[in-house]
């Protein structure tokens, strides 16, 4: 940045004592001084070389200065996505933020800060050149002020249109770049080919592309007219002086040098002038879109969030009970020491409503999860099983009610903490592009060096017999994404999913959802063998489809519609005959 600076200020000078030069150069040819004359060609020349040295390095350092511009405002924007909500990522308008923010964070950044030094060294080479022109007439300098003035109008507005109309098409532009993903990656490759959709899709490509394309194109246009015109009127006014000038040449009043210097000043300091007032509407323009950013990057965090509402619902509290402080219904969340006993897990009468819907996703559900006991949820898809999950791993914070661990809201415990506290496979686990290694020990990263504890975690998934036919043993490039990359079946991928839950050996909560949907049924039967033995000293919760395999939880809970319906174990609900009696009776008989 200081080379930058550096080498703008001498950029400034260096312009108008080229002209001051070239005057006394002409003036020397003209008086036929050889000697003097070749003195000024050599200073001109040393002028011109600095110039030229300036420029490229500047090049250099400004290309450099980019670079980690962008890479410093890129790492921000990830940073700050990790402090945000899973509802956050769930809201198609905070991706609309998301994408706005992300497609100016590389260049806005940089380009704003060489908007600044532009406009610096337009500066200062302005004033060298106006302080020629004064001495020749400051109606001429008022001139080349008013030239400039309705060129840089247009650009603020045309740039103002083109901001609106880019933030306005940001759901299109997702579509688009959605669109792009389905028909050009591995995801979704094979159903696209098997179902013929592919020309369709890129049909739906080409008619929303061609859509952008042509606004863009009235835009451009539009501001190229209106622009050229304006850009006519400045020439025009130039010539004018010009004229002036060379009349005064002609009739004695300048040297041939001076009117030189004169038409160069003023044609060099029209651009100058333009280039400080086109600048200003840059800027104007750049500061349009780095809002974006600054509103993305301003986003309230998790943390501020649960602080926000931990601290209502305790006035809340406060206003339903006048004069009793001592108790708000769970203990406050004061740092605790880690501990290695089972978790014990309670929900007080919790309703939840994802963002922006009116119905209730979970409603009055209450429960008590002791510590070392298995909870199983069984329910149509839809019930609130997944929900209810999400809300006891505090991604959501119920909109009624409370979610305790060990007493404790879950949502106001630190977030390294809960963490420490949960080990999770999601029915939608993420399938990483990484090395055998990676995709399991990120259950644990402290240990992500410790071979045995990495193979002894993803054994406990399943994964032993595909251990053996790795390539590379831990170091095998899992995926297609990559070099060498070897590609899973989705029981193999369960196995190491359910491998890196295992890997958080010291969690106290074991969340299995749809745990082994995709394993063979050899696989699955060793998973569940070891139910007990793998949650030996956790509390456990289970979702599964496949009755049979919740069986072995100490109790079932059973949700409709996102309420509580049935509890009890698996003898306890068949003998009652209702919801899981007839889902089992309705599995059962598939079997006969």
């Amino acid at each position: 940045m200081v080379g930058v600076a550096a080498l703008t200020l001498l950029g400034s000078a260096l312009p108008p004592s080229i002209a001051w030069v070239g005057k006394a150069l002409v003036d020397s040819v003209v008086a036929h001084d050889h000697a003097r004359a070749e003195r000024w060609v050599a200073v001109e020349l040393v002028l011109v070389t600095v110039t030229l040295l300036a420029s490229r390095g500047g090049g250099l350092l400004r290309q450099t200065l980019g670079a980690r511009l962008g890479q410093l405002v890129n790492v921000r924007v990830l940073e700050k996505a990790l402090t945000l909500d899973l509802r956050d990522f769930e809201d198609s308008s905070f991706y609309d933020q998301l994408t706005r923010a992300r497609r100016e964070a590389s260049s806005r950044p940089i380009q704003v800060v060489m908007q600044l030094f532009d406009m610096a060294r337009g500066v200062l080479t302005l004033s060298g050149y106006a302080a020629l022109l004064l001495s020749f007439s400051p109606w001429v300098c008022l001139a080349l002020a008013l030239a400039s003035i309705p060129a840089t109008v247009s650009e603020v507005y045309f740039g103002r249109l083109a901001f609106r109309m880019r933030n306005w098409r940001s759901p299109d532009t997702r579509r688009l770049f959605y669109l792009e993903r389905i028909l050009a990656s591995d995801d979704a490759a094979k159903e696209v080919k098997l179902l013929g959709v592919g020309s369709l899709l890129l049909d739906r490509y080409r008619e929303l592309g061609s859509r952008i394309v042509e606004e863009d194109a009235a835009l451009a246009s539009r501001r190229f007219r209106w622009g050229t015109l304006l850009s006519l009127a400045s020439t025009g006014v130039y010539y004018g002086a010009y004229a002036t000038m060379v009349g005064a040449a002609a009739s004695g009043r300048l040297s041939i040098g001076e009117m030189t210097m004169y038409a160069v000043a003023f044609r060099q300091g029209q651009d100058s002038l333009q280039s400080v007032l086109s600048g200003l509407g840059g800027m104007h323009e750049h500061a349009l879109y780095l809002s974006n950013l600054y509103t993305y990057l301003d986003r309230p965090t998790h943390i501020e969030r649960e602080t926000a509402l931990l601290a209502n619902k305790q006035e809340r509290a406060l206003a339903d009970k006048p004069g009793d402080t001592a108790d708000s219904g769970a203990a406050p969340a004061t740092a605790k020491p880690k501990s290695q006993t089972p978790a014990h897990l309670e929900l007080r009468d919790v309703s939840f409503k994802y963002p922006g819907s009116e119905g209730w996703a979970v409603r009055h559900v209450s429960l008590d999860i002791a510590p070392g006991k298995s909870l199983a949820l069984v329910g149509h898809n839809g019930s609130g099983k997944t929900t209810l999950i999400k809300l006891l791993l505090g991604l959501y914070v119920p909109t009624e009610g409370q979610v305790l661990l060990d007493g404790r809201e879950v949502s106001a415990i630190p977030e390294d903490e809960r963490r420490d506290t949960f080990s999770v496979v999601f029915q939608d686990f993420v399938r990483f592009q990484l090395t055998v290694r990676e995709n399991v020990g990120f259950g644990m990263p402290d240990k992500l060096a410790d071979d045995s504890h990495v193979i002894e975690s993803f054994e406990k998934g399943g994964g032993a017999r595909l251990m053996k036919k790795l390539p590379a043993g831990l170091d095998s490039q899992l995926g297609k994404w990559f070099d060498t990359g070897v590609e899973l079946s989705g029981g193999e991928w369960q196995a190491v999913a359910l491998g890196r839950a295992f890997a958080r050996d010291e969690a106290r909560v074991l969340v299995l959802d749809e745990p082994t949907a995709a394993l063979d049924a050899e696989a699955e039967h060793t998973v569940f063998e070891r139910f007990r033995e793998l949650t030996q000293g956790k509390t456990a919760l289970l979702i599964s489809h496949r009755l049979p395999t919740v069986r072995m939880a100490d109790r079932i809970v059973v949700l409709e519609g996102g309420e509580l319906r049935e509890t009890g174990s698996h003898d306890e609900l068949v003998k009652k005959g209702g919801l899981y009696a007839s889902l089992f009776e309705l599995q059962a008989s598939g079997y006969r």
